[in-house]
């Protein structure tokens, strides 16, 4: 498997982070890991990266409800950014609303980046395998 320089987790419960943290380091070697507990603290970030023109996180790890920006907003403000570089978005979330599964396909489909929607938690087999780099 590759290497995989940095992954955002971008999620307000941080039992969640520590989690998938925690199985990143049995599944994926990574240099970097950062989490944030809204969407506006990683925009931020990301906007910094890109201005600088250092390498974006190769993979973000999305939670949809978190207070200030919550995941769709910061889904629509990446897909805004004028980057170069493919990111693999996996929005992970507990919800069960229909409308969450229809704003997925939706941005799916206007994104040059690769989006994935997974439910909460998360198994060893289904990390493995959104994290591959494509």
């Amino acid at each position: 498997m590759k290497k995989i320089n940095s992954i955002y987790i971008i999620d307000d419960d941080r039992i969640i982070i520590y989690g998938i943290k925690k199985m990143l380091s049995m599944v994926v070697p990574c240099d970097e890991v950062h989490s944030f507990s809204n969407g506006k603290l990683a925009l931020d970030s990301i906007q910094n990266l890109h201005q600088n023109a250092v390498p974006l996180p190769e993979i973000i790890f999305l939670d949809l409800n978190m207070p200030i920006m919550d995941g769709w907003q910061f889904l629509e403000e990446l897909i805004a950014l004028p980057i170069e570089q493919k990111v693999r978005v996996n929005i992970v979330t507990s919800s069960i609303d229909p409308i969450d599964l229809q704003n997925y396909e939706r941005y799916k489909k206007r994104s040059r980046h690769t989006l994935t929607y997974n439910h909460k938690p998360l198994n060893k087999n289904k990390m493995k395998d959104i994290t591959k780099i494509v």
